[in-house]
């Protein structure tokens, strides 16, 4: 069985889908619709930079989505495959959710990448510059994570924000208490802590306002029985049902990412193998999460793309 997963934020960086679009008309497609959907230049940005504009949470969501797209878009149109036939699950990490509900046919193209822009400003406006704050738990698991969360909040907000695999766990809070943290990360025998370079705190209860304005845009976005079922993230489950997507995506904007968990069930479920489309970050988490029976491809390249179409 397989299974194609999809990397969420810190994926991307200048020149991401140059090559590809170069190589590819399907390719050059799925950028312009992206473009066209949003009304602004995104490709000339992922292209030519300037990195400090790429990294802006609306245009990196719906960047990172594009890229991963694209390539999928490609095996498919080009290689004669159909991921309908050859998935049996998909999943991706935090707004790689929604790459993967594209995929699957859930949502398409163009309304992905509107949700993702306006996902990217909520997110960023939901809490001032400074506030707000996540760290890196390198040599953690979740239960030394979560011990550590608490005894750093001190009356604010701090929490498992991304469960990636046995070794590392993300957490994201106020500014104050993610600091006093990373000071007590080898009290609770964890190797370190590592303040990310992100503009907001992420998957915590700090981001309800964003939560708000997810609700009332997919409130009013129709949504498709996926393909495939969609391993989601705050449950680390498959769901088929519409309804169930659209609370889920909701509650993944203050939820954690249940990444570790998603790819121990995939796993548990029968899968052998996982496809990463648009990113390499997803692989050495499954890889250390499910084991050494799963084997794990990423497809970047026209290249990749070519050779794994050989096995599929």
């Amino acid at each position: 069985m397989r299974a194609f997963i999809f990397p969420g934020q810190g994926s991307q960086a200048v020149g991401m889908g140059k090559a590809l679009a170069e190589a590819s008309a399907v390719a050059r497609e799925v950028f312009q619709e992206v473009d066209d959907a949003l009304g602004q230049s995104l490709f000339k940005l992922m292209c030519e930079g300037p990195d400090d504009q790429l990294l802006l949470t609306e245009n990196a969501q719906p960047a990172i989505m594009a890229n991963a797209i694209a390539s999928l878009r490609v095996m498919e149109r080009e290689g004669g495959v159909a991921l309908a036939d050859k998935a049996h699950f998909v999943a991706g990490h935090s707004l790689g959710e929604y790459s993967a509900l594209c995929a699957a046919g859930a949502l398409d193209l163009a309304t992905t990448a509107r949700l993702l822009k306006l996902r990217g400003q909520a997110m960023q406006a939901a809490v001032p510059v400074g506030v707000g704050a996540m760290a890196a738990l390198l040599g953690a698991d979740i239960e030394k994570a979560e011990a550590l969360s608490e005894a750093a909040a001190q009356g604010e907000t701090c929490t498992v924000a991304n469960d990636n695999d046995p070794s590392q766990v993300v957490i994201s809070g106020h500014k104050g208490a993610i600091e006093r943290a990373i000071e007590l990360v080898k009290d609770h025998g964890i190797k370190r802590g590592i303040l990310l370079p992100v503009s907001a705190p992420f998957h915590c209860p700090l981001m309800q306002p964003a939560a708000d304005r997810m609700a009332e845009a997919l409130a009013q976005t129709a949504i498709n029985a996926p393909f495939v079922p969609v391993f989601a993230n705050v449950v680390a489950a498959p769901v088929s049902d519409a309804d169930e997507i659209r609370r889920l995506l909701v509650e993944q904007v203050t939820g954690r990412v249940r990444w570790r968990e998603s790819a121990i069930a995939m796993a548990a479920a029968g899968v052998t193998h996982f496809y990463e489309f648009g990113g390499k970050v997803l692989s050495p988490m499954v890889k250390r999460s499910a084991g050494d029976d799963v084997t794990t491809t990423s497809l970047i390249s026209m290249d990749d793309i070519e050779a794994a179409l050989k096995e599929l």
